[in-house]
């Protein structure tokens, strides 16, 4: 069988999510079984109405949206910390039992970053990952431990984003 490699698509440009969702759908099409599981995002996105459409991809994301973690209270930080952590296990553990081929974390690199989850479980996860598993992380400002664990880095670097002249997000583009 194949050896599982290590994905990283960082930076701060536009289309880290939209990288690993083009890998998911290329890797369910190929009959493999896809786990993406979003970290900080809980509210609606146009990618969510199609992959539940698709075979092969199960997606696990927070129950409901907190917005950006600047604004949080306490409360709510320790509530996503709960819940980040949560799906951190559900995850670790499906790929463990062999549910899955495919296992993308999106946005763990900034919820790593925010503290917002167990860093050690996800660090002991990606030195002990199933040697079978295909895993990708995404989120800016990927810690140099992971970089260096990774088979693939991908750079996403913005040169200009419309946000910068008072283009607010896209329905469709942006969600």
């Amino acid at each position: 069988y194949m050896k599982g490699l290590i994905h990283i698509y960082t930076g701060d440009g536009k289309g880290k999510t939209t990288a690993a969702l083009g890998l998911a759908i290329r890797a369910a099409g190929r009959n493999k079984r896809v786990l993406f599981v979003q970290f900080f995002k809980g509210g609606d996105s146009g990618e969510l109405h199609i992959l539940k459409n698709i075979p092969n991809i199960d997606l696990l994301r927070l129950t409901k949206r907190y917005g950006f973690y600047k604004d949080l209270i306490e409360k709510q930080k320790s509530e996503v910390y709960r819940e980040h952590t949560d799906l951190l296990c559900k995850a670790i553990q499906q790929a463990q039992d062999g549910a899955c081929d495919l296992l993308i974390l999106d946005e763990v690199i900034s919820a790593y970053q925010h503290s917002t989850l167990d860093r050690a479980a996800l660090a002991a996860f990606l030195e002990n990952k199933p040697r079978s598993l295909e895993l990708v992380l995404t989120g800016r400002n990927a810690p140099e431990q992971f970089i260096a664990m990774a088979d693939y880095v991908t750079e996403m670097r913005k040169i200009k984003h419309p946000y910068e002249s008072g283009t607010a997000a896209r329905e469709g583009v942006e969600f």
